[in-house]
């Protein structure tokens, strides 16, 4: 669906702008606008991929008119642009709703002036039953986007949990003060997180693009990991040691123990396959079809990852 298609990526030079510029150059797109405000980071990308049909735009989803500008002549819109940082988001709420929901807002205007054929918006588990602000404004700009699906163009959500690797992610920072030699904080040894890796996320997005109609929200089932094996795990790989410092040190705000990727209200109105949900607008598929279970879909309940399962993930991923 990419062959001969312009593509933007909002966010376009972090984890996932990169990821899925690797995969995309492989479709044969006519061209891939990367959209980010950081000209370091589109410089260091240029450099790296040095392709004729990588073109770089300097703007920040907040200013519409720039954002205008870029989806001019646009077919596939992939908005991964977000402020994301839990405990940045709860000290700087209006930062993050500039961002998250107008920036979102400001996306969604545009492609529709501009006769954009698909939108996908990537989303998180924070978004669900959301306790913190980084959360809120995610589940808002998902309803922003869903409910946008009357104009022509096509708006698809898909909601992941923790992608492994990914920048401001745990195990980055795990690594690095393992290599400094400083201890491990983990706010609650209780705690889990969903795992899941770059090209995983990649195969979801391209799946909501391919078979989303517009205003469905697209979860990847997909296991959880409690953080202090993940902790464990890494120490004894890079340091050979069992005992290395491992400190419990409070929940941050607006930290949750688990995560939820599907709320129980989400279920009454969600269809399940072998390896997704998919979570229709009200009233848009026939009940036969839809769950009975109603159980909300969290790390807590879904396949756990044993230490042999979590360190063949992070050597198959090669951070130890």
């Amino acid at each position: 669906m990419f062959e001969g298609k312009v593509v933007l990526i909002t966010g376009g030079t972090g984890s996932f702008g990169n990821q899925i510029l690797k995969h995309l150059l492989k479709e044969n797109p006519i061209e891939i606008r990367i959209f980010s405000r950081d000209e370091k980071k589109q410089f260091d990308m240029k450099q790296k991929y040095n392709d004729e049909r990588i073109r770089f735009i300097i703007g920040d989803v907040r200013d519409f008119d720039r954002v205008l500008e870029a989806t001019r002549g646009v077919d596939i819109v992939f908005h991964a642009a977000a402020l994301k940082q839990v405990p940045n988001c709860e000290f700087n709420p209006m930062e993050a709703v500039k961002t998250n929901i107008i920036g979102a807002d400001n996306i969604r205007r545009a492609a529709i002036i501009n006769e954009v054929q698909v939108v996908i918006s990537i989303s998180t588990d924070k978004a669900v039953k959301p306790v913190n602000v980084m959360g809120m404004t995610k589940a808002i700009q998902e309803r922003i986007m869903i409910n946008s699906n009357d104009s022509g163009t096509k708006f698809v959500v898909v909601r992941y949990g923790n992608v492994i690797g990914s920048r401001g992610s745990v195990i980055p920072f795990f690594k690095e003060r393992i290599q400094r030699g400083e201890y491990l904080p983990i706010t609650d040894f209780r705690m889990t997180r969903f795992l899941l890796t770059l090209d995983e996320a990649i195969e979801l997005v391209f799946k909501a693009a391919s078979e989303g109609e517009g205003g469905e929200i697209f979860v990847k089932k997909m296991p959880s990991a409690k953080v202090v094996d993940i902790a464990k795990i890494m120490a004894k790989a890079i340091t050979g040691k069992d005992d290395y410092p491992i400190k419990e040190v409070g929940i941050r705000p607006g930290e949750k123990i688990h995560e939820v990727l599907v709320s129980e209200e989400e279920m009454k109105r969600a269809i399940e396959t072998e390896t997704y949900y998919i979570v229709y607008p009200y009233g848009r598929i026939d009940s036969p079809k839809l769950l009975q279970d109603i159980n909300e879909y969290t790390s807590f309940n879904t396949q756990r990852l044993n230490e042999e399962q979590i360190e063949t993930l992070l050597r198959k991923e090669g951070w130890i």
